[in-house]
This record gives C-alpha cells, sequence and structure tokens, in this order.
C-alpha cells in the first residue's frame, strides 16, 4: 500500500475497500517476492526507509501454513479507491498439505489424550453445518479451512511424559513426519500431587511482523503466549475460557491463532470454552440476539478445538484433572431452569467427590445473572480489591487436598500481582458419610 506512514505504527489496513479495488497494472511497479517457497497481511510500502526517497524497498512478512499459494500486491488509491499496480508470482510452502499446529486436549476420561491438526487433503472429512450463517463468515471471511484430523491416545499412564509427532502420507505413499512434542499425562481423578492450572479469556491474536488484519486489536495477546510458553514447564494444563481469535468472521484468522499458541497446545492439554464472539449470531439458537461472532455461530470453534462435550453443539463440558473437577458452561446457550445445560450444571456440580477432589471449579465467559438492571455499575464492589486493565491470567496452584494458590499475573512480565491461598479443614467432611454431611464446609 502506497499512502502516508500513519502514527505509531497503526496499520488500519482492513478497512481498506477491496471489494472496489480496480486493477491498473502498471509497467514500472513490481513487486518481487523472495523466497518463492514458504507459507493475508498488509504494511505500507513507506515502512521500508528507502521507498519514500528510490521507490524502492524490502518489507518482511512472516507467513504461516494455510493451504494455499502466497501472493504479495502493490496498491495506490488509498482505502476507499484502491487501485492493484503490480503483483508478485505465487510463493508456495514447499509442502502445504502437512498437518499443522498440534493442539492437546485432555479427553473424556482421565487417561485419553487427544490432538488435533489440520491440513490441505484427507480420506475423511468432517463437518460442522450452521444452519443460517452471516457475513462477513459466509462471504469475503470465508476461506477454506482444510481437513481438521483429531487422534486419541488411550490408557495413558498418569503423570508420565509421552513423546508424539503428526505425520502426513504423501501420494507415492511416503510418510512426512513433523518435529516431535512431548507432554504429561493428566493424574487420576484425587491423585495427591503439585497441580498448576493456567485460566483466562480474551485473548486475541496479534500479528508479529507489525502487518494488520482485520480487527486487528488484540497486541497484548503477544505478551499472554509469550510469557506462557517461557513458563512451559511450571504448568500443566491451560483453560481459555472464551473469545479465543476475535476472528468476527474472517476465517484466516483462526489459522493465525493456532499458528500463535502452536508452542503452548503442542505441549499442554488446551481446554476451550465458548464467547459471544465465537457463538453469538441471530436465529441460530444461540441465548443472545447479536451478532458478535461475526456469522460463525460457534461452528470454527467447534470444530477446530477438541472438547470433551457429550454433543460437540452443545459447548459445555466436564474435566476431572486430579484434585480438580472443572465444570465448563457455554453462556452463548441458554442455561436457566429446564434447559439441557442447567441439567448439565446440577449434574456436574452435585455429582463430584469433594473427598478426593475438593476443588471444583465453575467456568464460563459470562456470568450467568447480574444483581442490577444496568449492564455495567461504576460502583467498585467490595470484593474486588485489586483492579487492573493489563492484560493477564490467573494460575491455580493445588498443593494437596487442602490449600489451594490463587495468583493473578500480568502479561507483560510474568509477575504475580496478587495472590491469595484457600486453606480447608476437612473436619467436617472426613467424618461424615453421604447421608449425614452438613451443608456446607469449613474453609479459611
Amino acid at each position: 500500500m502506497v499512502s502516508a506512514s500513519p502514527a505509531e505504527g497503526v496499520q488500519p489496513l482492513s478497512k481498506i475497500a477491496i471489494h472496489k479495488a480496480t486493477v491498473e497494472l502498471h509497467g514500472s511497479a513490481y513487486v518481487r517476492a523472495t523466497p518463492a517457497l514458504l507459507g493475508d497481511q498488509y504494511q505500507y510500502a513507506n515502512y521500508s526507509a528507502n521507498y519514500r526517497y528510490w521507490g524502492k524497498g524490502t518489507i518482511r512478512f512472516q507467513i504461516i501454513n494455510q493451504r494455499s499459494d502466497f501472493s504479495f500486491a502493490l496498491f495506490t488509491g488509498g482505502f476507499e479507491n484502491p487501485k492493484l499496480v503490480a503483483v508478485s508470482k505465487p510463493v508456495a510452502f514447499k509442502n502445504p498439505k502437512a498437518p499443522v499446529f498440534p493442539r492437546l486436549a485432555q479427553g473424556k476420561t482421565h487417561d485419553e489424550m487427544t490432538v488435533m491438526s489440520r491440513n490441505k487433503r484427507s480420506s475423511r472429512v468432517w463437518f460442522m453445518v450452521c444452519l443460517h450463517p452471516g457475513e462477513p463468515a459466509r462471504t469475503v471471511g470465508w476461506r477454506d479451512p482444510g481437513f481438521i484430523h483429531t487422534a486419541f491416545m488411550r490408557d495413558l499412564w498418569p503423570n508420565k511424559e509421552y513423546t508424539y509427532k503428526i505425520g502426513h502420507e504423501l501420494s507415492d505413499g511416503t510418510m512426512v513426519w513433523g518435529k516431535s512434542y512431548t507432554f504429561r499425562a493428566p493424574p487420576t481423578p484425587g491423585q495427591n500431587s503439585l497441580q498448576r492450572i493456567i485460566i483466562f479469556g480474551d485473548m486475541g491474536k496479534a500479528e508479529r511482523d507489525g502487518s494488520n488484519e482485520f480487527a486487528n486489536y488484540q497486541p497484548g495477546s503477544l505478551n499472554t503466549t509469550d510469557t506462557l510458553v517461557k513458563d512451559l514447564d511450571n504448568y500443566d494444563i491451560v483453560f481459555h475460557i472464551g473469545d479465543m481469535p476475535y476472528a468476527n468472521g474472517y476465517l484466516s484468522q483462526w489459522d493465525q491463532f493456532t499458528a500463535q499458541v502452536a508452542p503452548i497446545s503442542a505441549r499442554k492439554p488446551y481446554m476451550v470454552a465458548s464467547g459471544n464472539h465465537e457463538r453469538d449470531w441471530p436465529n441460530t439458537g444461540g441465548f443472545f440476539d447479536v451478532k458478535d461472532s461475526g456469522g460463525e455461530c460457534g461452528v470454527p470453534a467447534e470444530t477446530m478445538y477438541y472438547y470433551p462435550a457429550e454433543n460437540r453443539a452443545n459447548f459445555w463440558y466436564k474435566v476431572d484433572y486430579g484434585m480438580f473437577r472443572f465444570c465448563v458452561v457455554d453462556t452463548g446457550h441458554d442455561w436457566r431452569e429446564g434447559t439441557p445445560q442447567h441439567k448439565f450444571i446440577e449434574e456436574c456440580l452435585s455429582t463430584v467427590d469433594r473427598k478426593h477432589q475438593p476443588w471444583l471449579i465453575f467456568a464460563a465467559h459470562r456470568v450467568l445473572g447480574y444483581s442490577s438492571n444496568a449492564c455495567y455499575t461504576t460502583a467498585i464492589p467490595r470484593w474486588s480489591v485489586f483492579r487492573d486493565q493489563d492484560y493477564g491470567f490467573v494460575k491455580l496452584t493445588a498443593f494437596n487436598h487442602s490449600s489451594l494458590l490463587f495468583e493473578y499475573k500480568k502479561s507483560s512480565d510474568g509477575n504475580v500481582y496478587d495472590s491469595f491461598t484457600i486453606d480447608r479443614d476437612y473436619r467436617d467432611v472426613l467424618s461424615c458419610v453421604h447421608d449425614s454431611c452438613l451443608p456446607t464446609t469449613l474453609a479459611l
């Protein structure tokens, strides 16, 4: 794009009226892309220091394998009336069909781990359908997602380290293998061992090369990702509770997001929940009749990531992880009394054995109810001790059945900015039987 360089590195090229672009190839304009083998991003031409003075320059892009060739184009005319004046020859990845971006997730039992990946071809096709998709997901935002594969690793020994790698069979029958990864199998339910959990939501994605894409408003997501990558040896499982890439109907953003978190998801179970930017779209069976998902109505989220739900269209599930029981719900679906999700919530909360799994975690993207009629309140509640507008995440550390540490960490430096410990007295629980336990327990 030829234009005045914007202030503070902001590149609002997602606003370009590409549907109005005209082709006016110029004989003296050209774009040369190297190397010829790689893996829709944009930068201003005058980000290269030489371009303004000599009409020539060099810009670097970070390209990921999205199962297609890439071309680079030079536009003039600004955002409203773009003119295509030059385009490069196509560049391609050496093997665009290779499976990429592994994603681990715990299965329906504690001794099962799943790994997902996707590539360009498959002998089997599995897909989900939204009956009323909207724009841009079904128009300018759509692109071929490739084929998504899920492998199940069963009968795993608790806390044992395993090594895996993903392969791709070429047309001549030979196999091309990716790099090896290691993961540690989950502990058995109730197992008394050190267990460390990461929980956050609303992360989004961003571009490391400074280029821009649609809705590129989550630059802090790189801090969260990088901090968790550096700290891989100090936690065991991740829960991303809704609003993952903020793709909002631009499906290429799911490729970018899975690539960004791949260093984490290839090594640790990456459990996800549905948020409003994954699910909400009018007339699609959701609870909120709004357009936050950009027409996706939950399909990409339900397809890209595995979660141990009984019905993949119902994005709620439980996970038993050592001393933890997680009840993960979908606030994009009705949760009120009499609904299938309400039945799940009751069952998940009531069936946990608190003697063996004392740490019961209820996870939802949105709160299920408000104490006032207003959407927001300016009053600071008494229970809100620490307030921060920076990116961050929560770490839960269970040392045993009696002590659980909560820590709030900032993504920018990984340091702890707030923490507290729950200590539980088990005299009331251990001394009772199933029909004589008190309705409450002692905790500090």
